[in-house]
């Protein structure tokens, strides 16, 4: 991903572009075909070298006229027709638009092998009972696949947003110095079209000088998305963590790793922690990619700088925080047994919703056995017994069940409710 946005890779991405333009040129007869490939053999960083782009910067003190300069250089008598009727943002949104092309297949393919990851996972735990959690409290049972497939169809959306939105992202524009096209001549339409689709773009069909900076708070709108995603995998993983949970964990190598300079025995989830601190840096560019929109006019400059910042950041950081991710839940250690250990330690509490649905097959009204059911879970909390005593006790819950009915209602595994299924559905849905 960092490639992408590498220096050289960029002045190639220009390069590119600009012999797109001559070729286009030669197609409606602005330009001979053998000025066209004169320019389109020398458009190659083999032959114009990034450190003389940069040699004439210092005097030009613009960076896309010391490009076409040093191309220019390069082409002999077909210098004269390089960047012909272009301005700089064509060079420089068309290149953008390649770049985001380059980054958002590489993003779905992180995104595709993620869920996959989650859907193998889920899979492999949906009978798995767990404690689900609302308010950071005792809730009623789910298992832990159906909570992971929660997860990979989060993930299969971002998909399909990027899908979605691709075509809406990966736009370029050649229409000249405020979009009119003037200076391209009679075939100015034709012009954009045939350079950006032999460039495997979009094109701008009204753009002022820029492409629609709301394409780019679109793009970025979705990694910020996507990163949000992420952290909240990784908090509830790192809450899972905790000692007094610790019913999942990242993966440790018992053999070398350490978790503490000082606290031999500890075993931190350090990558979950760090995707939480990168989510929160790559959601910050989405407020200056929104302070890009509003430029003066046909434009202003002011959105140059923190572009060549934040989307090339924006890309990279997703892009590693997904595979962090991937990491992370392809090795996850997932312990049952402090599941259940943490189920019995409700002392049957988080099965009063199921007691009083129950209660209602019996005859009693909803509201009633709800009552009924928060009266006794607070005399069981109060008085410090378990649940199945409080509902002995009762007479109107004895008189209506068997001892053995109530061993069965108060099973977490027999209250998971479509889980398993949920899973089911999941995996067929990210399977296509």
């Amino acid at each position: 991903m960092k490639k992408i946005f590498d220096e050289e890779v960029r002045l190639q991405l220009m390069l590119d572009v600009e012999a797109a333009i001559a070729r286009a040129h030669a197609k409606v007869g602005n330009v001979s075909s053998e000025h066209a490939q004169m320019i389109t053999d020398k458009a190659n960083t083999q032959f114009v070298k990034l450190e003389r782009v940069w040699e004439i910067e210092k005097d030009t003190n613009h960076d896309i006229m010391a490009m076409v300069k040093a191309l220019t250089e390069q082409c002999g008598a077909a210098g004269d027709y390089v960047h012909l009727g272009a301005t700089s943002n064509d060079i420089v949104d068309t290149v953008t638009a390649l770049q985001f092309k380059k980054a958002i297949e590489m993003i779905m393919d992180d995104l595709m092998i993620f869920e996959n990851t989650l859907i193998d996972l889920a899979e492999e735990h949906k009978n798995t009972v767990m404690v689900g959690r609302t308010h950071g409290q005792f809730a009623i049972p789910l298992t832990f696949g159906m909570k992971i497939a929660a997860y990979a169809l989060e993930t299969h959306r971002h998909l399909v947003r990027l899908e979605e939105a691709r075509s809406r992202i990966c736009v370029g524009k050649l229409s000249g110095a405020v979009g009119t096209g003037a200076a391209l001549g009679e075939h100015a339409k034709e012009l954009q079209i045939i350079t950006m689709e032999s460039l495997g773009l979009g094109y701008e069909e009204a753009s002022l000088q820029l492409v629609g900076r709301d394409r780019y708070v679109e793009f970025i709108a979705i990694l910020s998305n996507i990163s949000a995603s992420l952290e909240k995998f990784a908090v509830e993983i790192r809450n899972l963590q905790r000692s007094e949970i610790g019913e999942v964990a990242e993966a440790f190598d018992r053999e070398k790793q350490v978790g503490s300079s000082t606290m031999a025995h500890k075993k931190n989830p350090i990558t979950c922690e760090n995707v939480t601190g990168l989510a929160r840096v790559q959601r910050a560019f989405i407020i200056p990619t929104l302070e890009n929109s509003p430029l003066w006019h046909e434009r202003d400059l002011s959105n140059s700088s923190t572009e060549r910042f934040t989307i090339g950041h924006s890309c990279v950081l997703v892009d590693d925080m997904l595979v962090k991710m991937n990491k992370v839940f392809a090795n996850l250690a997932v312990f049952p047994d402090k599941m259940k250990k943490n189920l019995e330690m409700s002392q049957g509490l988080i099965m009063a919703e199921a007691l009083m649905m129950a209660l209602v097959k019996k005859g009693i009204g909803r509201q009633d056995a709800h009552e009924m059911t928060r009266r006794i879970s607070m005399g069981c909390i109060d008085e410090g017994h378990d649940m199945r005593t409080g509902l002995l006790a009762d007479e109107t819950v004895s008189s209506l069940f068997t001892p053995e009915e109530l061993d069965a209602l108060l099973d977490p595994a027999n209250y998971t409710g479509r889980a398993a299924e949920i899973v089911d559905d999941v995996s067929v849905i990210i399977s296509g």
